[in-house]
C-alpha cells in the first residue's frame, strides 16, 4: 500500500450486510483463468457446456 493513500475516514464493513444477502462471485484457479480473457468468455463456455449436457444422450433421467 502506498503511503499517500488515506483510509482514515473509511468505514469498515459498510457493504457487509449486502454481501451476506448473497453473491454469485466465483474464483477461478489461475490455470483456468489464463484461458478466459473476460467474464463474457467464461459465461459463453459455461452456456455451451450446459447446452451439450442438456442434449447429451448420457445424461441421467
Amino acid at each position: 500500500m502506498r503511503d499517500h493513500y488515506d483510509f482514515s475516514k473509511g468505514t469498515q464493513g459498510k457493504q457487509s450486510d449486502r454481501y451476506k444477502e448473497g453473491t454469485n462471485m466465483v474464483l477461478l484457479d489461475p490455470d483456468v483463468a489464463k484461458e478466459f480473457p473476460d467474464d463474457s468468455s467464461v459465461n459463453e463456455a459455461l452456456r455451451e457446456f450446459l447446452r451439450e449436457k442438456k442434449n447429451s444422450p448420457d445424461k441421467p433421467a
